[in-house]
């Protein structure tokens, strides 16, 4: 039912509580492929070098480092897990990698680390569940 998951997370506590649910859903389904990825907002080029540089750095170590986190949450599966780290805004990014990739389920956390400003847009997770080619499991 559920062969290629995407597994979205942004380091939050609810999307940490997601990797063990992706996990725990890759092994009793025995799914093909758990995908995860961590989108991050772009680097504005106005910052200019060598600060946009310095930025875009720190953005991929913290991307990696929310990356490890989330592989040790959903622990030892019987499939592939392929990763992504993509630039831009999580809400497309997720709702694109489930297209491009034919993902079967989405799963992710209820609330992340977001901005006021997005709250006030709506959240990500709601944009996703609006948008997205496929179920969407929201993990609380």
């Amino acid at each position: 039912m559920f062969e290629r998951i995407l597994l979205a997370v942004d380091g939050s506590e609810h999307s940490m509580r997601a990797a063990k649910e992706a996990g725990d859903l890759a092994r009793a389904m025995k799914s093909d492929i758990l995908r995860i990825v961590v989108a991050f907002d772009s680097v504005p080029r106005y910052l200019g070098e060598p600060n946009r540089e310095q930025a875009i750095q720190a953005h991929l170590k913290e991307a990696n480092q929310i990356l490890q986190k989330s592989q040790e949450a959903v622990g030892k599966i019987p499939s592939e897990s392929p990763t992504e780290l993509i630039e831009g805004s999580p809400a497309e990014a997720i709702i694109n990698v489930a297209k491009t990739r034919g993902s079967s389920v989405i799963v992710m956390g209820s609330r992340g680390l977001s901005s006021i400003a997005e709250l006030m847009l709506g959240s990500t997770s709601h944009k996703v569940v609006s948008h997205a080619p496929c179920p969407v499991l929201i993990v609380r």
